[in-house]
C-alpha cells in the first residue's frame, strides 16, 4: 500500500518542480498542462488526476509551496534572546523563497495568474505561515518594542516592506543600483526601520488626539 502512494506523491512532486520550471523560463504563457506532463514523461490524465485541473496546478499546487516554505523555513529559525534579531531572519526566509523560487512566488503574492482563486488546501498553508510570522512579532510585546500596536498591524507592515523589497529586487532595477552583494543589507536595514517604528508610532498620538489637542489649546 505504502509504494503507490509513494509513487503519487513523488508524481506531484515533479509535476510541481516541472511547472515551475516552465513558468521560471518561460513566464505564465509557456506553462501548458501538455508541456508539465511531457517534461516529467507521464500523460495529462496524470496531471487533472492529481490536482483537479489547470487551476489547482498553477494555483493550488505552486502557491502553496510558497506558504509552505515561508512556513517551514520561519519555523526553522532558533530562536534567541534577541527577539528583533530573530524576526529579521524572518526576512532572510522571504528573499530566499523570492531568489529560489521567483516563479512560485509571482503566482503565490504577485498573483499572475488570471482569475488566481485560493482553494481550502492553499488557504490552509498561507494561514500557517502567517501564524509563524505572527509568533516571531508576538515576541517584541514584552520589551515594549511593538508600541501600542497589534500583532496582526505589525505584520501586516513587516510583509508589506517584505513583499516590496521582493518586487523590487525581483524587478532587477532598483536594487541593482546598489553595490554589489549590498542587498541583502539594504532587507535588513529597510525591515529594521519597520521594527523600530512600532514603539515610535506607539508613543505619538493619533490623528483624533492631535485634533483635540490642537483645539483644547487653541482655546
Amino acid at each position: 500500500m505504502g509504494r503507490p502512494r509513494e509513487h503519487k506523491e513523488a508524481t506531484r512532486a515533479a509535476l510541481r518542480a516541472a511547472a515551475e520550471r516552465l513558468i521560471a523560463d518561460g513566464g505564465v504563457s509557456a506553462f501548458s498542462v501538455r508541456a508539465v506532463a511531457r517534461e516529467v514523461g507521464t500523460t495529462t490524465r496524470a496531471v487533472y488526476s492529481l490536482f483537479g485541473s489547470t487551476h489547482g496546478l498553477l494555483v493550488d499546487a505552486l502557491a502553496q509551496t510558497a506558504f509552505d516554505f515561508l512556513a517551514d523555513g520561519i519555523g526553522q529559525i532558533v530562536e534567541t534572546d534577541q527577539e528583533v534579531e530573530d524576526l529579521l531572519q524572518v526576512g532572510v526566509v522571504f528573499r530566499r523563497l523570492v531568489l529560489e523560487h521567483p516563479a512560485v512566488y509571482r503566482i503565490a503574492f504577485q498573483r499572475v495568474v488570471p482569475g488566481f482563486r485560493a482553494g481550502p488546501e492553499l488557504t490552509a498553508a498561507r494561514q500557517r505561515a502567517w501564524s509563524a510570522l505572527l509568533r516571531k512579532i508576538e515576541r517584541l510585546r514584552p520589551s515594549g518594542a511593538l508600541g501600542g500596536k497589534s500583532a496582526a498591524e505589525a505584520a501586516i507592515q513587516f510583509n508589506a516592506m517584505m513583499e516590496g523589497l521582493a518586487n523590487a529586487e525581483l524587478r532587477g532595477s532598483v536594487l541593482r543600483l546598489l553595490p554589489e552583494g549590498q542587498e541583502e543589507r539594504s532587507w535588513r536595514e529597510a525591515l529594521l526601520t519597520v521594527i523600530r517604528g512600532f514603539a515610535v508610532a506607539g508613543t505619538q498620538p493619533s490623528s483624533a488626539e492631535a485634533s483635540d489637542s490642537s483645539a483644547t489649546t487653541a482655546r
